[in-house]
């Protein structure tokens, strides 16, 4: 009979990690073919926004068959501290560099979903040092919204969603969107699988916005990725890049437009794209089978 395993036991060993005095959490899967002197480089899985560790329980298994695999909760997110900071694409570069320099120390793959996947496009663009090849789900371009609106309606458009965005307001919305069933119709949108759209991803994604300070830093992030300092353009980093990219996008999605994933892929001879017809945003949790096959034929492939 086999043992149902929970979801904190399939995203590996759990630690706390203190990065600049603040507690974060990690994950870790030694990989269970490691005898052939490095053929399988370890990886960094990243989360996307409001996600965690736990969003990769249906691939990190799989992939540590191969190759050890490691999981960040970014600051202020999961299990990690809730952080009263200034947060950026940059600020989390740095806990992602500074987490590698610390435990691993030899180059990596980088796989990212939403902001996480633009948070190892930072990274790799940073520290390429560090990054033999990047993996990236459905990736955000933050200046894609600066270019919608004319630079004369910018700091109207601004000032009032600074007004929207107060810290009483924040709060007073926080107790209502955490409540799982609010959670569910969020997850529907992202997930047009809906039998993806599981109670015990509802668990996983309600559970950290209740965390003390979680208000404060969602007060923070919801004034944060409005800034055009947020993180670079797609456009300037991507071009930079001379590595194997795999960009993976979901034609259903409804978070971000599927139809960037063309412009995104043109940026980049070495990159290679592959569109899912079925799956929305997060494709590695909604149809993880067919993620993690096309993850370990690429990672060979390379």
């Amino acid at each position: 009979m086999t043992r149902y395993q929970s979801w904190q036991e399939r995203i590996g060993n759990q630690r706390d990690w203190v990065w600049r005095g603040w507690q974060t959490r990690y994950s870790y899967l030694r990989g269970k073919q490691q005898s052939d002197g490095g053929k399988y480089p370890p990886m960094i899985f990243i989360h996307g926004f409001g996600a965690s560790i736990e969003h990769w329980r249906h691939n990190l298994p799989v992939i540590a068959q191969y190759h050890t695999v490691y999981a960040l909760d970014l600051l202020g997110f999961g299990a990690s501290r809730k952080a009263d900071t200034e947060y950026s694409a940059d600020l989390w570069t740095e806990q992602v560099h500074d987490f590698w320099q610390t435990f691993i120390g030899v180059p990596v793959i980088l796989v990212g979903n939403s902001i996480g996947s633009l948070v190892c496009l930072n990274t790799t663009a940073k520290y390429p040092e560090m990054v033999e090849g990047l993996v990236m789900l459905s990736l955000p371009d933050v200046s894609v919204r600066e270019d919608m609106l004319p630079p004369l309606v910018r700091p109207i458009v601004t000032a009032m969603e600074n007004l929207f965005a107060s810290p009483l307001l924040i709060k007073s919305i926080l107790k209502i969107v955490r409540r799982p069933n609010i959670i569910r119709k969020w997850a529907g949108v992202a997930y047009p699988n809906q039998e993806a759209v599981t109670d015990e991803l509802v668990e996983i994604l309600s559970s950290p916005a209740y965390d003390e300070g979680s208000a404060q830093t969602l007060f923070r992030l919801s004034r944060s990725v409005r800034k055009a300092s947020f993180a670079k353009s797609v456009r300037d980093l991507l071009p930079l890049l001379g590595l194997p990219i795999l960009l993976i996008w979901g034609l259903q999605d409804k978070m971000i437009p599927p139809k960037q994933a063309a412009a995104i892929a043109s940026l980049n001879p070495r990159l290679k794209l592959i569109e899912l017809e079925n799956a929305g945003h997060c494709p590695h949790d909604e149809y993880p089978e067919q993620f993690n096959s096309l993850l370990l034929d690429w990672l060979k492939s390379i």
